[in-house]
């Protein structure tokens, strides 16, 4: 606050204050009587005589107020002059002179960049030139010599100024061809996978699928728990369809569903759970039969096509592309061994039971992703046709395979541990006789520890079954079997697996 200028303002109202008596007195006289003062005097004296003695409040408010103002006017110029500016002020004059280093011209290094780039373009071309030349067997020489004109061999004339018609330039027939090859060398466009896999009169990817898909159907079952979903192909007219066995396994109903989307309950006329094939039959006529082709013919590295739904109907009709990539693959399945297609076209759950199609568009394969997920991804397997026509046929005739041999009982093996902690030999245990069968006839009982047949020692039921196989229904087959501490030769014919008899 400005306290010089409020105490100099409170001593001119004092000052005021003091003339204004003295004046007052000088105006009365010795009686006590005011004098009268005359008009000069009156009008000098009259603000003085209406002016109070003591200071007036409302001039001390601007006074009080005026040094707010001025305080804040005071400080502004505190933090903005004295501490704020000059430190800017030296810090950026400091900077400028020691700490900024000073650029260096970069022009020999620009022209260095310019000449080494010109040089490298220059290296590469003529190795590009180079590699030409030495890959094609061409030279710019011979490529002078091969242009569209043919220079004639006659001697030159002897007036050079005179045109001759024999020495003129003359258009080689032949030379268009050489341009030609030329730019098919340049342009040549090189085949896929698909057309060197394919032989010269295949049909395009297209084709196949246009003729196969008709024939292609979805399979959904409803099982105790759940759903199953899988793929069928439709081989006559009148609504027998095929899909894998394990497709249709425990089903409770099954559904078909064809391209147009339209669904058919459908019968299942025979499953043979040995090569995982299985006959359908639907109430339809007019239907798109498919074309069934051959296997053994088939080569490494052919063409090979699958279409089905994979996942599920939500991707229905689906295709995949490959090639044959193995033959009479012997694959375990269980206890079953199977002799199967393999490529690499995708399969997948839920194509199962669908075509393996060749380049001409016929089946060469029923598809089994069950085989598929064990072996791992990129891996596919397909039961060949050749081997599934005959089964096909006896499951439509007979809703079973014929000739197949059955002994007759069923069983566990014995391992290594069993044997030696109950001291007896390792072999197949037989747990059931089935009533009727070869075994029954000839008198195999539950207990007894089939150890061999056919003269050939046996472990398991597996190495049992791949000797009944050489076998067929009606032949004779000798079995050694352990009971009572002793070894014993049978002879049992075998009989024939139906839908009633028991593996």
């Amino acid at each position: 606050m400005d306290f010089d200028n409020l105490n100099e303002n409170q001593t001119n109202l004092n000052e005021q204050s003091t003339d204004t008596e003295n004046k007052a007195s000088s105006n009365v006289d010795n009686t006590g009587a005011q004098a009268l003062p005359n008009a000069q005097d009156a009008q000098a004296y009259q603000p003085e005589a209406c002016t109070p003695p003591q200071p007036q409040p409302a001039p001390q408010e601007p006074i009080y107020q005026q040094p707010v103002q001025q305080q804040a006017v005071y400080q502004q110029p505190v933090q903005q002059a004295q501490y704020t500016q000059p430190n800017r002020t030296n810090e950026y004059i400091y900077n400028n002179y020691d700490s900024a280093p000073k650029k260096k011209s970069n022009a020999g290094k620009i022209t260095l960049g310019i000449i080494a780039s010109v040089l490298a373009v220059f290296v590469i071309s003529v190795v590009s030139i180079s590699a030409y030349v030495s890959i094609t067997g061409r030279d710019f020489d011979n490529n002078q010599q091969n242009n569209n004109v043919v220079i004639s061999p006659n001697l030159p004339d002897s007036n050079p100024g005179k045109n001759d018609k024999s020495n003129a330039v003359k258009p080689d027939p032949d030379a268009s061809s050489v341009g030609e090859s030329d730019e098919s060398v340049s342009d040549k466009v090189y085949p896929t996978l698909e057309q060197l896999a394919a032989p010269d009169d295949a049909m395009g990817l297209p084709d196949i699928y246009d003729k196969v898909s008709p024939s292609v159907v979805g399979v959904s079952c409803t099982l105790p728990r759940g759903t199953a979903t899988g793929t069928g192909i439709i081989i006559s007219e009148d609504g027998y369809i095929i899909t894998n066995a394990h497709v249709i396994e425990d089903a409770v109903s099954v559904m078909i569903v064809d391209n147009e989307l339209n669904e058919y309950t459908a019968t299942v006329i025979g499953s043979d759970e040995q090569t995982d094939l299985a006959v359908l039959k639907i109430d339809a006529t007019g239907l798109v039969a498919c074309e069934f082709g051959s296997s053994k013919d088939l080569r490494i590295g052919e063409l090979a096509v699958v279409i089905g739904n994979p996942l599920g109907f939500e991707l229905y009709g689906t295709m995949t592309s490959g090639i044959i990539s193995g033959l009479n693959r012997t694959i375990n399945i269980g206890d079953k061994k199977m002799t199967l297609i393999q490529t690499n076209a995708s399969i997948n759950n839920g194509n199962s039971g669908g075509p393996l199609i060749n380049s001409y568009g016929q089946i060469i394969g029923v598809t089994s992703a069950k085989v598929a997920s064990i072996y791992g991804e990129g891996l596919g397997f397909a039961i060949p046709i050749d081997e599934a026509i005959p089964i096909i046929n006896d499951l439509m005739k007979y809703g079973y395979v014929t000739g197949r041999p059955i002994i007759g009982i069923s069983g566990e093996d014995i391992n290594a541990i069993t044997a030696l902690y109950y001291r007896l030999p390792q072999g197949v245990c037989v747990r059931f006789v089935t009533p009727d069968s070869g075994a029954e006839a000839a008198g195999i009982k539950a207990g007894d520890i089939i150890i061999g047949a056919n003269g050939q020692s046996i472990t398991t039921m597996d190495e049992l079954n791949a000797i009944k196989n050489n076998f067929s229904a009606g032949d004779t087959i000798t079995l050694t079997i352990y009971r009572d501490n002793a070894n014993m030769d049978v002879d049992i014919v075998l009989g024939e697996v139906t839908q009633d008899t028991q593996k």
